[in-house]
């Protein structure tokens, strides 16, 4: 049994002093739950928030991190410093650093294996433009973004990855996949890793869908049988709307 993860991307939001307020709000709410609670939030949230997370369920966990472990990367930070802080895991290849950094299928690649070789749980990211949807390209985006990113991995490594389907169309615009939809996605999905590593790995793999997931949807996408879990950005940054998608 698949055990869900509900993340909240916060993205360039929150100063210190609201995201500690953020986490210790949240605490007492989410104890005991069956879900996994992740927080991925800009860099300099990210010590303060561990600390504060601290003998807690919630996990803290970066947006982003470079593939090298070192050297002249001015603004970039390395596996190894996440790890020095207490980050547990990494968002990979989210459509946001594709569009606007350049992200490719090449460094979410390079990326994805440094960060499992460092401990660390990679949040790989997928997902189709509006063109690409309605050229009824879908599945081809997510076939060659999917296979890219696990290209060079082994199938016990691979079974540690969250693989986060984001049709990026659906980001931020308050237009959501129905459930059905994006529950069909995430099953070819699931195919194509069943063609990568076997039924054993596909199926214990936890695979998200992101897309202005809200608290009044949330319940009908987790319903679905391959949906594992979600990645939301504008309804993670209020903790009454973060509990009620943990607690769905």
């Amino acid at each position: 049994m698949r055990k869900p993860i509900i993340a909240g991307n916060w993205k360039m939001h929150k100063s210190i002093k609201d995201g500690v307020a953020f986490v210790e709000a949240v605490k007492p709410q989410v104890k005991g739950t069956d879900v996994e609670v992740l927080i991925c939030a800009p860099y300099t949230l990210l010590a303060p928030l561990v600390e504060a997370a601290k003998g807690s369920n919630v996990q803290i966990g970066a947006q982003n991190m470079h593939y090298e472990d070192k050297g002249a990367f001015t603004g970039e930070v390395s596996a190894d410093m996440l790890l020095e802080i207490g980050v547990t895991h990494v968002i990979i290849g989210h459509s946001e650093r594709r569009q606007y950094y350049a992200e490719t299928d090449e460094t979410v690649n390079l990326k994805t294996k440094k960060a499992l070789s460092k401990g660390l749980v990679p949040v790989v990211c997928c997902g189709e433009t509006l063109e690409q949807r309605e050229a009824g390209e879908t599945k081809s985006v997510c076939k060659r973004q999917v296979e890219a990113a696990f290209s060079g991995i082994d199938a016990k490594d691979a079974t540690t990855v969250v693989v986060a389907y984001e049709p990026i169309w659906a980001i931020g615009t308050g237009k959501t996949a129905t459930s059905e939809d994006a529950n069909d996605v995430i099953a070819y999905i699931r195919e194509i890793l069943l063609g990568l590593y076997g039924e054993e790995v596909s199926e214990e793999l936890r695979i998200q869908y992101g897309g202005s997931v809200k608290p009044n949807n949330v319940e009908e996408l987790m319903n679905q049988p391959d949906i594992d879990g979600a990645l939301v950005g504008g309804a993670s940054l209020e903790p009454d709307s973060f509990v009620a998608l943990v607690n769905f």
